[in-house]
């Protein structure tokens, strides 16, 4: 085994795309629409994702019977890089357009198509994404959430946590066991549900986090029921799905461009001061940018043609965690940028990002856990 990262094809049409993402930001911004800030795309903003979702960036991919722009992969990552270095407020529609809305594209029934993908492309309603457990840490196949087969559907027991605007949420995939778990056969036995967070029966808690937001939560399932319609795939192929659906997790631009926002205004500032030594350690930054973006964008073409470059993911994911927790980490050394939360915008975002740093390496996978995937993908163990 080896890393695969071919050049992906870059036609005019991309540029197009780009300018006219750029005009639609800065409109927003001339409206006072948002303020950009450090990881965009967990921020809620229910105006702006409708805003998003009237001018096509919700859905781009998806089919057009569905209410989505039957864009190319690519067309949608350049909308997306260009979101996340303005520092837009993404966070309501993001998971759903990521990840939950393919998802149901190629697993869901079509009763369940026609329930949510139009919503979530006018920017309507938001998906949550139910792996974590408590007590299971980073090893997914250890969770003990089940569901129980009844009459026209299944009835939901457990929790799960550190879910990210799971008590926001419209909706959740969650994944459950469906069988008992053997030791010998760990990775069968589970099944993904998407899950109407307003049933009965669900009860939803804020988890407050360093920063002081709560945008984590804890969801309890008692006896919650799902009907067939709402099952992903096969029951018993929930850890297939769920593992092609991180490559979606892992892989995109928002792993090395969170905190882009703020490294872009660090630019600004210190072009003005003309430090050589900040400008050193700036264009570093910069380089490693331009070297994940490559590798990001060669991922986004093989999925384009329907390849499940994981391997990859999994390494692009590592590297942007490693990048994000760098960038505070170094702008804290330079002269002028102490991180206290009163100042101006550059202060007031590099706090922000130095009190996020420590969960960049834990949400959509560990270093560890991406490293083992990544040793086992090379053949190492």
């Amino acid at each position: 085994m080896y890393f695969h990262f071919p050049a992906a094809p870059l036609g005019p049409e991309l540029s197009e795309v780009r300018l006219e993402v750029r005009r639609f930001l800065k409109e927003q911004l001339d409206r006072s629409a948002f303020t950009p800030v450090t990881s965009g795309w967990t921020v809620f903003n229910r105006d702006f994702s409708r805003a998003c979702g009237e001018h096509g960036y919700i859905g781009m991919t998806w089919p057009k019977e569905y209410g989505g722009g039957g864009k190319s992969q690519l067309e949608r990552y350049v909308m997306v890089e260009e979101m996340l270095a303005a520092g837009a407020p993404v966070g309501l529609h993001w998971v759903a357009d990521r990840q939950s809305g393919p998802q149901i594209i190629k697993h869901g029934s079509e009763i369940l198509r026609r329930e949510v993908l139009p919503r979530i492309v006018r920017g309507e309603i938001c998906f949550a994404i139910g792996m974590s457990e408590p007590d299971s840490g980073s090893d997914l196949a250890s969770i003990r959430s089940a569901a129980t087969k009844v009459d026209g559907g299944w009835r939901l027991n457990g929790r799960k946590i550190w879910t990210t605007n799971g008590h926001r949420a419209d909706y959740l995939i969650g994944l459950f066991r469906t069988e008992p778990r053997q030791d010998d056969a760990r990775h069968k036995g589970m099944t993904q549900f998407v899950v109407n967070l307003t049933a009965p029966g669900i009860t939803r808690k804020p988890i407050e986090d360093l920063t002081g937001n709560e945008d984590l939560s804890e969801i309890t399932f008692d006896d919650v029921f799902v009907p067939d319609s709402h099952v992903m795939g096969q029951p018993g192929s929930g850890w297939q799905l769920v593992t092609g659906e991180l490559a979606y997790e892992r892989s995109g631009p928002e792993r090395f461009l969170s905190v882009f926002a703020l490294l872009q205004q660090s630019i600004e500032k210190e072009a003005r001061a003309g430090s050589k030594e900040a400008a050193a350690k700036l264009g570093r930054l910069v380089a490693h940018i331009a070297i994940m973006r490559q590798m990001s964008l060669s991922i986004a073409g093989r999925i384009a043609a329907g390849e499940a470059p994981a391997l990859e993911a999994a390494l692009v994911k590592d590297m942007g965690n490693a990048h994000e927790r760098e960038v505070p980490e170094i702008l804290r050394t330079l002269p002028g940028f102490s991180p206290v939360i009163a100042g101006d915008r550059v202060r007031s975002n590099l706090s922000a990002a130095t009190l996020a740093a420590p969960s960049f390496t834990l949400r959509g996978g560990t270093p560890e856990v991406l490293r083992g995937i990544i040793a086992r993908g090379l053949g190492l163990r």
